[in-house]
């Protein structure tokens, strides 16, 4: 840390110069000012300090320091200027010595009076406090250092870098010990001085301090000091002879030009603008004194105070005026450029204020002539104002503007217009209706359309007051709203378009949508956990939050750069359960278990994690870094309850788990679904509430009785990547080929099929531990083969199962490689060029798209492999393949592969594909027999993942599981065009609004609630109202009907 400012720097001859013997003082006084110092000029460049280029000029002498008269008695002035000039060598040595020892005593004392860098004396007043040069930095300044930033240091360092003065050699005989506080603000005005701007500093001279001699300057009474008042004159004295070598020795005056007009009390004027509202002092009735009218005026707008307040350097300012000055400035003063927040000012003391508020002042309104005083001039300017007011006000119009309806004014000017009968109305509804002012309107209005014979109207109004209006449920709009992704503007257009057209308010307004909202979020149900959670808090009431807030930050982890909000994991599945009531009850009732049973209900939570790729709104080119985000899910797959016979009855299951509409959202992160560190400061709090949850049940009102419901979590909505970063294993072009086993690339290869899973959470802990802290010493090799692929701490305990979208693109795009190299016959010939493959890859695009209608993609999608992976794909590509055995071949490997395909994809296979389930095991082995026979150029070593899941795990966790492609990510990979879609309807200046906004309508977007209002529209739409149930078919579902509203 550096600070500069314009400084004279001293000699270094000078600066070390000590304290002569009493003998040679002799010498000392005869010596003239012949001998000349060189001074170094510095020029304050800001931020920088640059020597300046002029050349060293040698002045033809100094002159001494007049300094203020020193608070020390007359005799010492008198018997220092008495002192002879000429020593008498007649004196003994020990009246020298006596002499000598007294003077310098006198001197020292004289220098503590002194300031170490200006030379102004010390006085009494608070405001000149003094500051020790070699002590430690005071609490103020070290304040202003910590908030620039700015390290621990002391004096002699800040005065160093201030003043360019070095006071670390001082001696206490020639140099001063304290500095005072003008020098203080000064250093305070330099380290706050970061901009561009120059600061004003009110010192004009820098001080040359010299050895004391007989004719010391500060010893010496100048002939320019003031005088004392009601002291004696001394008694005259003879001229003594003027010798030339006998002038006193002065020290250098250097003085610079000082910056009067502060830059930043220029532009502060121009902020505050606050001619209109404050007093000039030109009112005062009384001519004051200057010092007096500044004393009572605010810095910055020069006006009288208005409620005036006090910095911490002294200052005086209007309240308003200097909020304005720090909103616009900074926070530091604008006159001295002290540090300071809107906190730090306070208000002057009483005497002040009463003094402020004495003075009097004429009103500066026309043709009033009265005298106030300051403080009660509010009272006076109300007097006029209510004066305007009610001659301006008048019900007839006397010509000028018209005067307008009350219908075609603003709400503002509505409001306005009718306030004091608004008051009498609520008036009159605190004493007669205990504060219903809404009844009271609605009265008055219902009782003057039957007035005027509007009967029809009056009717719609009461069955509006009687909750029998024609306008749809809040509920059902923000139905229609959520799922049509109307943004707040477009929403609010269709409802005055609607109301303006029809003339009937069919729609809710947009408070009203905001209203039904709370019921369906997270944080409305009040619920508990017995025994309680740990190291979550009891607070049911908690809405959307901050992702990072559950991370605890070590001092040696940096700042997390990401944005992320989520819900509390045990109030989002307390609101996800409570949606799911009427599904309970239905679910008791239909398996005849009683529905007063309290439980304990098993609800089986599926858990998803995804990354989305780019998400970034790309305007033109885009932005220079992609914007990738991460979405935490979680799905209620079943809820069982036993019943009188202890028998497991599953009262609720999902049909569709695989659809964005099941999927609940948890937590949204813009991160990248790779980055580790982040992920584990994301989700640690999330798997710390899920832990907790897991030995704990939760007490919730179902069908108005609690009811406990345990909770089991299965993390299998991962895909394989993600799988891989939570639990710590190497990416996916490791030698350990899977993440159910431990069986290597080469290993897969030669055995295809024989596999089982090995992996486990509690494993992959244990290994990591090992990786951690090599306990037997081995090499990176073999620690790497005791690990199995290992390579960093696991943080989510993941399911072990398949991802059933990303296997079945995985293994098309195995498919699509395989029909480039029949194509071009690579099992001939496998060393082929580069060139040669790009050849193949053309003319099956070229051939696909003329005969399928596939068109090249960069990279596979689900929709591309859904629509190669058919028979007739394979038909349009055995046409390029000149061989009759091989096409032969690829035709019985694509029929093995769809005999297979919908083991692991359907949802339920033991009810949808029970032969083909019982047949796996069998076309698996066949399937593998011709990879190791007829396409052994390809899979002679190595093996794809998903490939070798497909042949090798399939089996064994349909047995456990009794579905794959019910627990695969499917349902949270759908939602992916989701949050493009709200962050489009959702925009929003700042990320983290957005991201609340997308997260909370992707959560409504995903109620059941909701759902079933969209599921009767739609019905409702297609002609099918005969098929609905009665008690589903509403009056506003009539309306919609009739009004035939499509969205």
């Amino acid at each position: 840390m550096e600070m500069k400012m314009p400084l004279q720097l001293l000699p270094d001859d000078f600066l070390y110069a000590e304290t002569r013997p009493f003998k040679n003082a002799q010498k000392e006084v005869i010596v003239s000012m012949e001998k000349l110092y060189e001074t170094e000029v510095v020029t304050p460049v800001h931020g920088l300090l640059q020597h300046s280029s002029l050349p060293h000029t040698k002045p033809v002498g100094t002159m001494p320091l007049e300094t203020l008269p020193l608070d020390k008695k007359t005799f010492e002035n008198k018997a220092l200027e008495q002192m002879p000039l000429e020593l008498n060598p007649s004196k003994k040595s020990s009246d020298f010595n006596q002499m000598e020892a007294k003077s310098l005593e006198e001197h020292i004392l004289r220098l503590q009076n002194l300031c170490r860098i200006c030379g102004v004396s010390f006085n009494t007043n608070s405001y000149d406090m003094k500051f020790l040069v070699n002590g430690p930095v005071d609490d103020v300044t070290q304040e202003v250092l910590r908030k620039m930033g700015y390290d621990d240091c002391f004096w002699p360092e800040l005065i160093h870098n201030t003043f360019r003065i070095d006071v670390k050699t001082d001696t206490e005989a020639r140099y001063p010990t304290h500095f005072c506080y003008k020098c203080w603000c000064i250093v305070i005005q330099a380290i706050n001085n970061t901009t561009n701007e120059d600061a004003f500093f009110p010192i004009s001279t820098i001080v040359e301090w010299k050895p004391h001699s007989n004719l010391c300057s500060i010893c010496s009474f100048s002939s320019g000091a003031r005088k004392r008042k009601g002291l004696k004159q001394s008694p005259p004295v003879t001229k003594k002879p003027r010798v030339a070598t006998d002038a006193l020795i002065r020290p250098r005056v250097i003085k610079r030009k000082d910056h009067v007009n502060s830059t930043s009390l220029l532009l502060a004027k121009k902020i505050v603008n606050c001619k209109k509202f404050h007093l000039t002092s030109k009112l005062l009735v009384l001519d004051y004194p200057n010092n007096f009218i500044q004393s009572v005026s605010c810095q910055v707008c020069e006006h009288l105070l208005a409620d005036p307040v006090q910095s911490p350097c002294k200052h005086l300012f209007c309240r308003t005026c200097i909020l304005k000055c720090i909103a616009v400035l900074g926070k530091y003063c604008p006159v001295c450029r002290f540090p300071c927040g809107p906190k730090e000012f306070l208000s002057p003391v009483k005497s002040f204020i009463n003094v402020l508020n004495s003075l009097v002042l004429k009103c500066p309104v026309t043709d009033c002539e009265m005298e106030v005083r300051l403080g009660e001039y509010s009272n006076h300017a109300q007097n006029h104002k209510e004066t305007r007011m009610k001659h301006a006000y008048s019900p007839v119009n006397k010509g000028g503007r018209p005067r307008l309806h009350l219908l075609s004014l603003t709400r503002r000017a509505q409001k306005h217009r009718l306030r004091n009968l608004k008051l009498q109305v609520k008036a009159f509804a605190d004493k007669e209706e205990d504060g219903d002012v809404k009844s009271v309107c609605l009265t008055l209005l219902l009782l003057a359309l039957r007035a005027g014979n509007e009967h029809r109207q009056a009717d719609e109004l009461e069955a509006v007051m009687q909750g029998k209006g024609s306008e749809l449920k809040p509920a059902v709009c923000l139905a229609i709203r959520v799922n049509t992704f109307l943004s707040c503007s477009q929403y609010h257009k269709m409802y005055r378009t609607v109301k303006a057209t029809t003339g009937k308010q069919i729609f809710q307004p947009l408070h009203a949508l905001r209203n039904a909202e709370k019921i369906l979020l997270p944080g409305y149900y009040s619920f508990e956990w017995q025994p309680p959670l740990a190291n979550v808090s009891t607070n049911t009431e908690v809405g959307i939050i901050d992702g990072l807030s559950g991370w605890t930050q070590c001092v040696d982890d940096y700042p997390m750069e990401t944005i992320s909000r989520r819900f509390r994991y045990d109030v989002a599945l307390a609101s996800a359960v409570k949606e799911l009531e009427d599904d309970i009850l239905e679910g008791l009732k239909h398996h005849n278990v009683d529905e007063f049973v309290s439980g304990p209900f098993t609800v089986v939570i599926k858990e998803s994690c995804d990354g989305m790729g780019d998400v970034s709104e790309k305007h033109g080119c885009g932005p220079p870094v992609p914007e990738k985000a991460v979405r935490f899910s979680f799905t209620i797959m079943s809820i069982s309850v036993m019943n009188e016979n202890d028998e497991k009855v599953v009262i609720f299951e999902e049909l569709k788990p695989n659809s964005e509409l099941c999927c609940r959202p948890l937590s949204l992160m813009l991160a990248d679904e790779s980055d580790h560190e982040t992920l584990t400061a994301v989700l640690g709090p999330v798997i710390a509430e899920r832990e907790a949850m897991k030995s704990s049940d939760l007490i919730l009102e179902i069908g108005d009785l609690h009811r406990s419901f345990q909770f089991i979590f299965r993390g299998t909505g991962y895909d394989e990547k993600l799988v891989r970063e939570m639990e710590g294993l190497e990416a996916s072009g490791s030698m350990y080929v899977c993440t159910l086993c431990d069986a290597t690339r080469y290993e897969a290869s030669q055995n295809l099929v024989l596999h089982s899973i090995t992996r486990s959470h509690q494993e992959n802990l244990e290994r990591y531990e090992i990786w951690r802290s090599n306990p037997y010493r081995e090499t990176a090799d073999e620690l790497r083969y005791r690990v199995k692929g290992v390579s960093a701490k696991p943080f989510i305990e993941t399911q072990p199962s398949i991802d059933a979208l990303h296997c079945d693109i995985g293994n098309a795009t195995e498919f699509y490689r395989l029909f480039q190299d029949e194509i071009g016959e690579l099992y001939k010939n496998p060393s082929t060029s580069k060139e040669e493959r790009k050849r193949w890859q053309a003319m099956l695009d070229k051939h696909l798209r003329m005969k399928m209608n596939l068109k090249p993609v960069m990279r596979l999608n689900g929709n591309f492999a859904r629509k190669l992976m058919t028979k007739e794909t394979v038909e349009a590509v055995c046409e390029l393949i000149p061989s009759e055995r091989r096409r032969e071949t690829l035709r019985e490997l694509m029929h093995l592969y769809l005999q297979m395909k919908p083991v692991w994809r359907s949802t339920f296979p033991a009810r949808e594909c029970p032969e083909l389930l019982c047949q796996y095991s069998y076309n698996s082995q066949r399937f593998a027999e011709l990879l190791r026979t007829e396409f052994k150029h390809r899979y002679e070593g190595k093996i794809t993942n998903y490939l070798h899941k497909t042949l090798a795990h399939v089996p064994e966790i349909i047995e456990r599981d009794g579905s794959i492609g019910a627990w695969a990510s499917e349902g949270n990979e759908s939602g992916n065009k989701l949050f493009r879609r709200f962050r489009k309807m959702n925009a929003r200046q700042s990320k983290s609004y957005e991201l609340e906004d997308i997260l909370k309508h992707h959560w409504l977007y995903t109620s059941k609630y909701l759902q079933r209002f969209m599921d009767v529209h739609n019905t409702l739409k297609n002609g099918k109202c005969e098929t609905l149930p009665p008690e589903l078919i509403s009056e506003e579902d009539t309306i919609l009907k009739n009004n035939s509203l499509d969205f």
